[in-house]
This record gives C-alpha cells, structure tokens and sequence, in this order.
C-alpha cells in the first residue's frame, strides 16, 4: 500500500474538507461533504463523547446516507457548527427528501478546547458561523496542524492539531483519515512518535520508535487529568459499504489511535470516529480496509501534531519547538 496523491481523506475521489478557525478563541470547526450523499457509521469508544445524529448511524436505522459530517472544538457548544452546515446545505438544495421538504443529514462530534488560553467571553457561540464558513470553504486541498477543529487541540503535553492521510490499496481502492487530535494521553515521548511503525516518507519526522520500555510510563501535569480532552476522527472509502460495513471500518479505525496515543479510550476522552463511504470503487475485502484505516488514522495523529504550530497564548508548546535531543 502506498498514499494517494495527496496524503489526505481527500484522495478518496468525490470528498472534500473545509476548515474555519477564530484564532482569538482558539478554536475552529471542519466538515467533510462528498459531491453525493454518502453512507455512514459510527463508532465511539471513549468514556466522554460529545455528538448530534450518531443515532441515525445504526444499522438499523431508516435514514441510510448522510450529507456531511462536522468535527468541531468547543465542546457541547461546538455542536452548533452542524447547524451552520444544514444551513448552508439547504440553500445548496441538499438534504434527505420528506415530500416537498429537504433536511440534510449532518452527524457530529466536539472535542473540548474551552481551557486552552484562547478568549472564551463571547456574547453569541461563533460554532454556527464556524460551521457555515468551513463548508463553503471545502476544497480536495486543505491545511494540517493548528486548522479547523485541530486550531486549540492539546495533545498530551503538546499542542494537538488536525491531521490526515491516505493509502491505496493493491485492489486500487483508496481508504483516507482526518482527525482533530486531542487526547489526554500523548501521542510522542520526546520528539518520537508512538505511531512511528506506520510512518511513511517521513511523514512526521522520520525519527523513529520510543523505546518499547516507555509504552508503560503515562506522564502528564495535574492540569491534563483535570480537563476534559477527546480526540475524534473520520474514515473514509471510495469502497461500496452498508451502514454495518462502515459501523464495522469505524470500529477497526479505532486499533490506529490506541496504536498512536498512549493510552487512548480514557474515562475522560470522547474518542469517536466516523466512517464513510462513497462506493464509487465497488465492493472491497473489509478486512484489508479496516487494516488501511487503523494505519491511515494512526499516521493522521501524528501529523496533526506534528504539523501544529506555535501561537501567542499557547499554554503548551507545539512539537516542532521541543529540544532536538528531546
């Protein structure tokens, strides 16, 4: 397997991502959107999620493609950035069909952020304008690190961020992930990354493995336990899948963040990740996707951090300004 073109979700043909950022607040929100509706499932594996529609997700449930997903910051307030995007979706004509009325699907989730430093004192949530802004920004490009839902991220003891990456597979089918990293656990000891097995191109640095001795030690400050974290994820298929299939590629995805965050799935992280698939390849072994999914999220969640970048007001530093004997 090798990545797409890009190294982002976006080589899964037909998506595109938007980001939207308030520096001030640090915060931001992200939407993925396909040219189509597309299929869906969920999995969520943290003990704090925060979401909107994830019920609709199950297999078992009539609605069977959704219009777009939203990660966003802002915790329970950060939910309305899917309003923003319904709303701009209807004025697109877009939406599930009920008689002459269209409501477009919007599944999403929320990490919190609400302690990073930025100014929370607004008068009005800014998460529904965020929304909006992101999808009329959506485009196959799109920036990593400190964007989007990743703009306040905290990872560990390190600014966290946006990340994204892609595979092939031998089949030609394309399996893509972007996430908002925001763990309690860290996904790095020192300047090395946990997901270093699964680094391709030097992707994240190219430095390495931490000693597999480290993988025991959780080291973090008071001030991490205390704040509620999450980090919170989309896969993504040009492969044909049902609702189960992607509820079954979203719960294989999972295996890339314990494999990149040490430790992952807390009582305090809302660890979720979305599935989505646009079928445009065809049907596909879900086994090699659900593999390609783990390794693709396992590298986004480096990069997201790798990628981040330093700002004024920063309670913690962003990766690339630790020692390099670090």
């Amino acid at each position: 397997m090798k990545p797409g073109q890009r190294n982002l979700i976006t080589d899964v043909s037909g998506l595109r991502v938007g980001n939207a950022e308030d520096r001030a607040i640090k915060t931001g929100s992200t939407v993925l959107i396909g040219e189509e509706p597309f299929t869906c499932g969920v999995s969520v594996m943290g003990g704090a999620p925060g979401t909107r529609e994830t019920d609709l997700l199950a297999p078992d449930k009539s609605v069977q493609q959704v219009d777009a997903l939203v990660l966003s910051g802002g915790s329970a307030f950060g939910l309305d950035a899917a309003a923003g995007v319904m709303d701009a979706l209807r004025e697109d004509g877009r939406g599930f069909a009920v008689g002459p009325v269209r409501v477009p699907i919007v599944p999403a989730a929320i990490l919190f952020d609400l302690i990073n430093g930025g100014d929370k004192d607004w008068a009005q949530n800014p998460y529904r304008e965020l929304g909006a802004a992101a999808y009329r920004t959506a485009a196959e490009d799109f920036a990593l690190g400190t964007a989007g839902a990743g703009m306040g991220a905290i990872a560990g003891g390190l600014k966290g961020g946006l990340g994204s990456a892609s595979l092939v597979l031998p089949s030609g089918h394309t399996v893509g992930a972007l996430v908002a990293a925001n763990p309690l656990g860290n996904v790095c000891y020192g300047r090395r990354f946990w997901a270093a097995p699964f680094e391709i191109d030097d992707e994240f640095g190219g430095l390495g493995m931490p000693s597999p001795t480290l993988a025991a030690t959780f080291e973090t400050k008071r001030e991490a336990m205390e704040r509620a974290n999450t980090t919170i994820a989309i896969v993504a298929t040009d492969a044909t899948l049902d609702k189960a299939g992607c509820t079954r590629l979203a719960t294989a995805a999972h295996d890339g963040m314990a494999r990149a965050i040490v430790p992952s799935h807390t009582p305090m992280d809302g660890d979720l990740i979305f599935a989505a698939a646009t079928g445009a390849a065809g049907p596909a072994d879900p086994l090699a996707l659900g593999h390609a999914a783990a390794i693709c999220l396992a590298r986004a969640i480096a990069r997201a951090v790798f990628e981040a970048t330093p700002a004024p007001g920063d309670r913690l530093p962003a990766w690339r300004d630790l020692p390099q004997d670090a």
